[in-house]
């Protein structure tokens, strides 16, 4: 194999020259340090462009072998390094023991149902069931509300554990409290103050929590709060100690977590990821099953299904229908159940999809406008479905490179729901969590890459001033991220075959904080390209050589990727991630469009 040529030493100048492409990005090598390079190659036996690639990405000598081969083994922290976790632990096991009423209350995204859902099989394993209870989005709202408690109080629960979500909902749990209701917290986002009260709540990303594991998403910190749960038994000698459930069993259950809420894929995370995707294709989860056969989705699992093909779908019942359906699907042991209910989310996916398209056309040119005279971009409308503004925020982000956040509503005389997404360097959660300390806000958090919020419509244009002028440093020091694209190696058409992508696969998973490598190939024209489903191109592009590599650009269509592409009437560097694709068993390499530059 010709191996594509990894991008050398940085210079101020941009790679290829290219300044602004046709998306507005600035094009930069990634460094690679050729005598890391040369250890890695020799010490792990690695191809050299899979040697190159460490190198540039910052693994050190120490940790090559730990992210190379990254195991439970090696990554799993002490369960009592996180505050509260011991007492989360008694409690639980309390509860299994004395056969105390338990539920679960989750958030409606993936991370909540997989966090769900990982309980809800423990419980069940121990001999126990675990009542489910989701908000509803459209009536309730994110998160636990005094309501919510006080239907589970009624029908008996003495214990409810909320994942996902709780950290800080104050007044809910100090109603709770007033019920009589014991509590846990199992979540992940940030907190501005002191914990809520409650029995127990376990988060990394308490203020005085000291485990290092803030980059955690809920279903990791319920992994390991049930290997806590695990711990205890076996201490007290429990009935049935010497038959725990095998948390392994669950790893494709904190692996999806983990991936659809873009938790970065170092340290325990890429353990949870790489495992978990061994689990995953053992098909012993049939929810996951089902909904990838209704999805027609074949082949080895990947971090792509995980992403773009599960957690979508499994979302869908968040965003358009019955919260709750995603626990009982990743929970189930019941085929029937789980075919009826991926046929479901998939229904269900299918009309998500359909608003999102019917809202983005409004919500991209009202964001046009907002993005000409702000810092953080905030569009919204009654109108708009509140399941879909948080993939709405996604897309708007990536076009205008600037913090945005999408608002819907159920009326207008209701609050807004708002979800935020943002660019590289720049804290959204945080940003967020002070608009609602000064009174902004009804309710709000998260996280840097991504938050939520309540606010009323009247409050909307402060929020707007507010959030420009508390993010306006951090987006100043960091507009080159976010509008940079890192390209890992150049190289010739020819180099895009399953030899390289044989050679890149020693290096996976990929993800957030290690992204697929993303190549340049210079000077291409486009010798072919049709439109597929409406929105997506499918393209060959061919060098001075001759030579050939199909691909597809995803979405493409009305951008100004899809445009060039369509148009095929000039010369471009093109930069591509390389993909397998398995069609009628056959197997070969393709492109994927990232972004397009002109060749001057």
């Amino acid at each position: 194999m010709a191996t594509a040529a990894i991008a050398k030493k940085p210079t101020e100048s941009a790679f290829l020259g290219v300044e602004r492409s046709l998306t507005g990005r600035r094009w930069r090598a990634r460094e690679a340090d050729l005598g890391l390079t040369e250890v890695f190659r020799r010490r792990f036996s690695l191809p050299e462009i899979a040697a190159r690639l460490m190198a540039a990405r910052g693994i050190s000598l120490d940790e090559a072998e730990a992210f190379l081969a990254p195991t439970l083994k090696t990554h799993f922290p002490d369960p009592s390094s996180f505050q509260d976790m011991d007492e989360a632990a008694r409690v639980i096991e309390d509860a299994i023991v004395g056969g105390r009423s338990c539920a679960v209350l989750a958030d409606y995204d993936v991370d909540g149902g997989s966090s769900a859902a990982q309980l809800v099989r423990y419980f069940r394993a121990r001999g126990r069931e675990l009542k489910i209870y989701v908000p509803d989005r459209m009536k309730e709202g994110y998160g636990p509300s005094a309501l919510a408690f006080e239907r589970l109080k009624a029908e008996g629960v003495e214990l409810v554990i909320t994942v996902d979500c709780g950290a800080a909902a104050e007044e809910p749990l100090n109603a709770a409290a007033d019920l009589g209701l014991d509590v846990i917290v199992l979540d992940h986002h940030l907190m501005a103050g002191p914990p809520p009260k409650a029995r127990a709540v376990v988060n990394p990303n308490r203020l005085d929590d000291t485990s290092g594991q803030g980059h955690l998403t809920a279903a990791g910190v319920v992994l390991v709060t049930l290997a806590a749960v695990n711990r205890e038994a076996r201490k007290r000698g429990s009935i049935g100690s010497n038959n725990l459930p095998d948390l392994i069993q669950m790893l494709d259950l904190a692996a999806i977590g983990t991936v659809c809420d873009v938790a970065p894929l170092t340290g325990f995370n890429r353990a949870i990821v790489a495992q978990g995707l061994k689990i995953l294709r053992n098909g012993k989860n049939i929810g996951m099953v089902a909904l990838a056969e209704n999805a027609g989705r074949k082949g080895e699992a990947t971090v792509y299904d995980f992403g773009f093909i599960l957690g979508p779908r499994i979302n869908a019942g968040g965003r358009v229908g019955d919260a709750s359906l995603a626990t009982k699907l990743l929970s189930t042991e019941n085929e029937e159940e789980a075919r009826e209910l991926a046929a479901t989310l998939e229904a269900l996916n299918q009309e998500r999809r359909a608003r999102e398209t019917e809202m983005l056309a409004d919500a991209e040119t009202a964001a046009l406008a907002e993005a000409e005279k702000r810092n953080v971009v905030i569009v919204g409308s009654h109108l708009w479905h509140p399941g879909v503004i948080g993939i709405a925020a996604g897309r708007l982000k990536d076009r205008l490179m600037k913090p945005t956040i999408v608002l819907g509503g159920v009326s207008e005389h209701e609050p807004a729901k708002g979800s935020g997404r943002s660019t590289p360097g720049v804290n959204l959660g945080a940003a967020v969590a002070a608009a609602k300390l000064a009174g902004l806000l009804i309710n709000g958090g998260g996280h840097a890459a991504a938050a939520g919020l309540t606010v009323e419509w009247d409050k909307v244009e402060a929020l707007k001033d507010f959030l420009s002028d508390y993010l306006a440093p951090e987006i100043a020091a960091a507009a080159g991220e976010a509008r940079a694209l890192s390209i890992d190696a150049a190289g010739a058409v020819g180099t895009m075959d399953l030899q390289l992508l044989d050679a890149l696969e020693q290096i996976g998973p990929y993800g957030q904080g290690h992204p697929e490598p993303v190549f340049a190939l210079p000077d291409v024209r486009v010798c072919f390209a049709k439109l597929v489903k409406e929105e997506h191109v499918r393209f060959t592009l061919e060098d001075a050589r001759g030579a050939r590599v199909s691909g597809i650009a995803f979405r493409a269509m009305k951008s100004p990727l899809g445009e060039a592409l369509m148009k095929r009437d000039a010369t471009y560097h093109a930069a591509v991630r390389i993909k397998k694709n398995e069609w009628n068993g056959t197997v070969k390499a393709e492109v994927e469009i990232v972004d397009l530059a002109l060749a001057s």
